[in-house]
């Protein structure tokens, strides 16, 4: 059954958004719509533009510089700090310097009066570029050797032994293909000067305090003369924690530069071309089972395309590694990650962070074994859950509610009529030649913080007026996922004020300091207690305060709905006892801080707790193929998702829908093409599809699991729901396999993902020619 709440208070209603109808209407704000200072300058970028891998010989800029309405052409000799733009290990130039490490790279910026007239200069840049030898993919690197970090592993038991030793084995091999990250607003950056060479930077970024620091560092100034703001994203997916930097980064340079404010706004197919991608992954996979499929051992070794620099690799593989297993429990394990260099651009944060290539390694594996002992996949998948004396995972943290990840699979399947829908499938099968059916159920089990310990925490400024209103301001940026509303859900009820009189604003960099990014689905985890801790310490000053007026103890105090109560009886409004407080000088406004408890892990030792919790959920998916042509159908969609004690249910439904339909087509549309020479020739949605109105099922069935809470002190014991349900759609790829895979039962498809219709129809030919994975 769907959540419902019986609470009388604001978090738990299914509100809309707080900009829905702004949305809707064209009348929210985003970083191109804010008023344009007089006198601003346009930035447009050049790059060599048939190079992957070169030496620069010679940058000219007379033909640019003579260009109408161009100011200046800025290269790497024009930047007075560092020329770096990296999050962690300053190996990402903002402007190449001496070398082109992918096709591209920012030479140069022109900088103009307007917009066209920056664009059409740029293309009057002439780069000279002596070539270089290109490692292009995956497959290139490990022949080169060639990783831009070190490699790394989990292990457990004696694997390779015990997977040779087993009754049943298989090895098969799965790539698993990148994914633009196509958010609605591009990357986009606008910089203020203010008085001493200060700057305020608007930015379309997910890490304001990563773009200031960035800033600061560049222009060789103090990070307390920059400030960062941004009001809302239209979509970044991860695209933004990292990658907005160099943008906002150029826009500052030529503020400084010229004196003038500078925006930065790219083009599409620029953005695209020059801004990094989901990981794309090699994996090869080996495993030792039972008859009916119980894994004893397993080896997975994951190659991924990190492109030329770091970025977030560490972080994203080593995730990968943490969701390996999924829901399944592996005796004996080693789970190796290479992180390999190539000549394009470094690839980045993508929703999930590495989560959903590991996980759907893990599917892989279990359809692979079901197909090899001949049972049901569904079967292979309960008989290998995490369990009791079974809840181990690899690197050694207790998956403490496998009973309710349990429970939603067998929930679902029955809700969803599984076994019956399975039966019609074999004898729709049965009866058609070409067309064929397939049916997944497959579960997630997503890792709840940021694995890097020192970015779980947050901050929080929360104001109370003398009208009752009240003003926040909090570390966490909204890209459209509801992340304010649920905010101003939650400060409503701590401080006993109607939702109407919250108001949250612009996450600044000068109110609210040194914030981690709104990532790893842990932003209204962390800023919502970060402002629950705000408003205890006003609420406690006034309920004190209330209590000596009328002389009773503070525990007959209660702020509520906008009123005060004194042992039961309404009083007085909150309005005016906020006057009365400042009356009497007691301060309204106050600074709340959170960090999460428990988390404690040890990269270098791989020990420790990686994951405040685990988000659990399951969704079953139907497809058709038709053998003919590799096109496929997703006739049916059901999903039960735990999100604890639902915030804002709509919204969590929202984000769930949302995820799914957007995994769905990494899984199935969404294909990046380079071609030889290392230019990305998908870089438009002409050539890249995303999925349409028209992809979404028919029988699209979302619920929340009917939850007692979680059972970690969270913000009211929700559980997040950001990055989860991107893994659901797995199911969607499963489902087309298990249709390939009735053509020869026994053989192992050979499907890659994403599952176009040119792969299935690969697929249905390999596997009519006897040929498996």
């Amino acid at each position: 059954m769907a959540q419902t709440t019986a609470r009388d208070t604001e978090a738990g209603k299914a509100v809309p958004h707080d900009s829905a109808l702004k949305h809707v209407t064209g009348r929210a704000p985003y970083t191109d719509d804010l008023p344009e200072p007089e006198g601003l300058l346009h930035l447009a970028p050049c790059w060599a533009r048939d190079c992957a891998h070169g030496r620069i010989l010679d940058v000219d800029t007379s033909a640019a510089q003579a260009m109408p309405g161009v100011i200046t052409v800025l290269t790497a000799a024009s930047i007075p700090g560092e020329n770096d733009c990296a999050p962690a290990m300053g190996d990402d130039p903002i402007l190449a310097d001496g070398i082109i490490h992918f096709h591209g790279q920012v030479v140069a910026v022109v900088v103009a009066v307007s917009r066209d007239a920056a664009r059409r200069a740029a293309l009057q840049v002439s780069v000279e570029v002596e070539p270089l030898p290109a490692i292009l993919t995956v497959d290139d690197a490990l022949a080169a050797d060639d990783t831009v970090l070190p490699d790394y592993a989990f292990q457990r038991g004696e694997p390779e032994a015990a997977v040779t030793e087993a009754p049943c084995q298989l090895s098969t091999r799965l790539h698993i293909g990148g994914q633009d990250h196509f958010y609605l607003e591009g990357q986009v950056a606008m910089a203020v000067p203010w008085e001493d060479g200060d700057l305020h930077v608007f930015s379309s970024t997910q890490h304001p305090s990563e773009v200031q620091h960035t800033v600061a560092k560049v222009l060789d100034r103090l990070e307390a003369s920059v400030s960062v703001e941004v009001r809302r994203m239209g979509g970044a997916f991860g695209g933004k924690e990292s990658q907005a930097n160099q943008w906002a980064a150029l826009a500052a340079l030529a503020a400084h530069v010229t004196g003038r404010p500078c925006k930065m706004r790219l083009d599409r197919d620029d953005d695209m071309i020059m801004t990094g991608k989901r990981h794309d992954f090699r994996v090869n996979m080996r495993a030792g089972f039972d008859d009916t499929g119980r894994i004893q051992a397993t080896t997975m070794d994951f190659a991924s395309r990190c492109g030329y620099s770091a970025d977030l690799s560490l972080g994203i593989n080593d995730r990968a590694l943490f969701h390996a297993d999924n829901a399944y429990y592996y005796p004996q394990a080693l789970l190796r990650s290479r992180r390999m260099r190539t000549n394009t651009v470094s690839n980045t944060a993508f929703r999930g962070f590495g989560g959903p290539q590991g996980m759907l390694a893990a599917e892989r594996l279990m359809d692979a074994i079901a197909i090899t002992v001949g049972r049901d996949p569904l079967d292979v998948r309960l008989d290998n859950l995490y369990g009791p004396d079974r809840e181990t995972t690899p690197y050694g943290m207790v998956v403490e509610e496998h009973a309710v990840l349990r429970d939603i699979m067998e929930s679902l399947a029955q809700d969803c009529q599984y076994r019956t829908r399975r039966e019609r499938i074999a004898a729709f099968n049965a009866d058609n030649s070409f067309l064929k059916k397939g049916l997944a159920l497959t579960p997630v089990k997503f890792g709840i913080s940021f694995t890097l310990t020192h970015l779980n925490q947050a901050g929080a400024l929360v104001h109370l007026y003398k009208d009752g209103s009240v003003h926040l301001n909090h570390g966490g940026t909204e890209m459209g996922q509801g992340l304010y509303q649920k905010i101003a859900q939650i400060a409503a009820d701590e401080m006993g004020v109607s939702l109407a009189r919250v108001h949250v604003t612009s996450a600044r960099t000068d109110k609210v300091p040194n914030t981690s990014a709104t990532a790893a689905s842990s932003s209204t985890d962390l800023n919502g207690m970060a402002v629950v801790n705000a408003c205890k310490e006003i609420r406690e000053r006034l309920t004190a305060f209330a209590a000596r007026q009328y002389d009773v103890a503070p525990a007959g105090v209660h702020m509520h709905a906008d009123w005060v109560y004194v042992d039961g009886d309404k009083v007085m409004s909150v309005a005016d006892l906020a006057r009365a407080a400042y009356t009497a000088r007691i301060s309204l406004s106050a600074a709340g801080y959170y960090a999460t408890p428990e988390i404690n892990w040890d990269r270098e030792t791989a020990q420790g707790r990686p994951f405040f919790y685990f988000a659990h959920g399951a969704a079953c998916s139907e497809v058709t193929i038709d053998t003919l042509t590799g096109e496929h159908r997703v006739d049916q969609v059901d999903v039960l998702h735990d999100v604890g004690r639902s915030i804002n249910p709509a919204l969590d439904i929202g984000q769930i829908e949302g995820g799914f339909v957007q995994g769905m087509g990494w899984l199935t549309t969404e294909e990046l093409c380079w071609d030889d020479r290392g230019r990305l020739r998908t870089h438009a949605p002409s050539t890249y599809k995303i999925p349409t109105a028209s992809d979404v099922p028919k029988a699209f069935s979302v619920r929340l699991y009917a939850s007692n809470g979680n059972p970690k002190p969270t913000v009211f014991r929700s559980k997040a729901v950001g990055e989860p349900p991107l893994m659901l759609p797995i199911s969607v790829y499963c489902a087309i396999n298990d249709a390939v895979s009735s053509l020869r039962p026994g053989l192992i498809p050979r499907l890659d993902a994403p599952a176009t219709p040119e792969a299935v129809l690969i697929a249905v030919q390999e596997i009519r020619r006897g040929n498996g994975a």
